[in-house]
């Protein structure tokens, strides 16, 4: 298996893992899990730092910085087990990978096609359009490499 079928196979992959997350709300509450679970049980910050062998203090410190997007992820799976909790931590894409780097190829291609076209049309050996959606899609399977996409922006 040559890289680009390695990199379209985990493309595949890790969209068929991450598929179910797309539709799930994602948003945090506005002061944090931390906090938000801890008063769903009715305990307070001291209790939650004596199961975290910490201070009150400390733990309103975890829950600020969890709310200001500064909280390590080894401090917070250490939060999520005193509060007997799993931390599931995430990139879920905006679209699927495949779809993204699907654009991303496309446009790189189509940009190389017609830098290519336009140096043959100054040596007079002009191809006809360089948009063909056929000839975009063999330049992206036979002469891009996968970690070109991302290297070059058109």
């Amino acid at each position: 298996m040559n890289s680009r079928e390695a990199a379209a196979e985990a493309r595949r992959s890790l969209d068929r893992t991450l598929s179910p997350f797309q539709n799930l709300p994602h948003r945090r509450p506005a002061k944090g899990w931390i906090r938000a679970i801890r008063n769903a049980f009715g305990m307070t910050a001291e209790q939650l730092g004596e199961r975290m062998g910490v201070s009150q203090p400390t733990v309103q410190g975890l829950e600020t910085s969890e709310a200001d997007d500064a909280i390590q992820l080894k401090t917070l799976r250490r939060a999520a087990e005193a509060l007997g909790c799993e931390l599931v931590y995430a990139l879920v894409p905006k679209a699927s990978l495949e779809a993204t780097y699907n654009a991303a190829a496309q446009a790189l291609a189509r940009h190389e096609l017609v830098r290519i076209d336009h140096s043959m049309a100054l040596e007079d050996q002009a191809v006809a359009d360089a948009e063909s959606d056929d000839r975009v899609r063999r330049f992206i399977e036979t002469e891009l490499d996968p970690r070109e996409v991302w290297a070059r922006r058109p």
